[in-house]
């Protein structure tokens, strides 16, 4: 007997998609991304702690939210949205092939916690924190927020006597830790394929994504036609990894494309960017009174940082923090750094690209007029991929034929389609003027840059006069 599939009309094999579990002792919660959800026991001890709470004042995306007021949902949802889809994902597998893969209790226990935890140690202002701010107080740093989870765990479990035993942490760490570069040895050459759930650092599919990009999309006022469901309903393990129908190759693909959106029109808008550049200045300024990267250091102090540093340094009278106030001033009446330009780095010129620096801008400038400094420019070199830098996402992606099928392949570009891009990355140089009566100026520069490093000005249109006479007027 088969359940009757009609977007190509073929049986499929019926399963149980929604596998019986009582929840009569779970915690019920209402998402507006995934309707009602249910946190077990063991987990909701993990929920009920400050450490774990503090999510809640971390912004899922920064900054965003000055651009797009409705961007203001926190780390806390995103966390329960995955620990949600976890536990979905792995019961699908127990439901479809749970004899087959020994899916055990152990194994829907770990990976539910890991996709709880997963971001427990991000700082403030979501990736703002590690990538901007720490590169610039913290010479040779090599911390990341996956590393930071793990270290708050311990120091959750410590804290509060949870009664876990070590193995399941282990496991739960190791999950954490799997797409990054800080991965763990794994504890067992079996199940595998329990490492692609979370955070999939074979292939970049994974459940993280699967909430982010429609948790995102919702919040911004973004439509988004990704439909994880369909990946989650279909997907199937194959010699130890998670692999897809090949017939979804396109849903597939759509999952890094509208990625690639989110980080063009939404993480990375040129008016996100230059709100993200004057906090991490002040964040940087106010690094030596406040100390803010020495929380890093320990987890009992690093669960009290958070999106309110800046309220902090805003309301302190302290003359050392002068500088900081003054710049979150700017931006609360939006005086903001002025974007002047910006250009895409011409495809044959990204293999060997090396940031653009203030230094480059103003060693550029020619003719009378200001003469600039470097404090007087900002720029912003802006990566944009499809997970994999230059190269095709779906090329490490398995995929297999139908059901009765025990055969896993790839997809080769020239079978997908013509119209997907022939190149997986853009590298954006974005610059801005710290003084809007200094737009003109930085704009030349900025031009001459272009014709002296590539011999034609690669951006799509000048900076309009308008702009730049509107802005020296305000000044005057």
């Amino acid at each position: 007997m088969g359940a009757f599939c009609n977007d190509d009309f073929t049986f499929l094999p019926t399963y149980n998609f929604t596998p019986s579990r009582d929840l009569r002792y779970s915690k019920q919660i209402h998402d507006n991304v995934h309707g009602n959800i249910y946190i077990d026991p063991l987990l909701l001890k993990f929920v009920d702690t400050e450490q774990f709470q503090r999510l809640r004042d971390l912004k899922q995306l920064g900054l965003a939210n000055m651009v797009y007021p409705g961007a203001v949902h926190s780390r806390f949802e995103h966390s329960l949205g995955v620990y949600w889809l976890a536990g979905e994902a792995i019961h699908k597998l127990k439901s479809h092939q749970g004899l087959e893969l020994d899916i055990d209790d152990f194994d829907v226990k770990t990976v539910k916690l890991a996709g709880l935890l997963h971001d427990i140690g991000h700082g403030p202002f979501s990736h703002l924190f590690e990538r901007e701010f720490l590169p610039m107080v913290t010479s040779g740093s090599e911390w990341c927020h996956e590393g930071m989870s793990t270290r708050m765990i311990d120091h959750i479990v410590d804290e509060h006597h949870i009664d876990i035993d070590s193995e399941t942490i282990k496991r739960v760490k190791e999950f954490i830790l799997a797409s990054s570069k800080y991965a763990l040895p794994k504890t067992s050459r079996e199940k595998l394929f329990l490492y692609d759930i979370v955070a999939n650092g074979r292939n970049g599919i994974d459940v993280d994504k699967f909430d982010y990009i429609v948790r995102d999309s919702r919040a911004c006022g973004l439509g988004c036609n990704f439909q994880f469901q369909r990946l989650m309903e279909t997907m199937r393990v194959l010699g130890d990894e998670i692999c897809y129908r090949a017939k979804d190759y396109l849903t597939v693909h759509k999952l890094f494309a509208t990625r690639a959106d989110l980080y063009r029109t939404v993480y990375t808008h040129a008016k996100v960017k230059a709100i993200e550049l004057m906090v991490v200045e002040a964040l940087v300024k106010a690094n030596g009174y406040l100390h803010i990267s020495s929380y890093i250091q320990d987890p009992s102090e690093y669960w009290k940082l958070d999106d309110s540093i800046i309220k902090t340094i805003e309301t302190a009278p302290d003359p050392e923090l002068k500088e900081s106030r003054e710049l979150i001033s700017r931006i609360r009446r939006r005086n903001l750094y002025q974007f002047c330009n910006e250009y895409a780095v011409p495809k044959d010129k990204m293999e060997h690209f090396k940031d653009v620096t203030a230094k480059d801008i103003i060693c550029s400038q020619v003719g009378g007029g200001k003469k600039l400094d470097e404090d007087d420019v900002v720029v912003s070199n802006v990566r944009i991929d499809l997970t994999r830098g230059k190269h095709n996402p779906l090329e490490s992606i398995n995929f297999f034929k139908d059901y009765e099928s025990e055969e896993k392949f790839s997809i080769p570009d020239d079978r997908i389609s013509h119209l997907l891009p022939s190149s997986y990355q853009d590298m954006i140089v974005r610059v801005y003027s710290k003084k809007p009566e200094l737009v003109g100026v930085v704009s030349e520069a900025f031009e001459n840059f272009q014709l002296k490093t590539y011999g034609i000005k690669a951006q799509v249109h000048p900076t309009p006069e308008k702009k730049k006479c509107r802005l020296l007027d305000n000044v005057v």
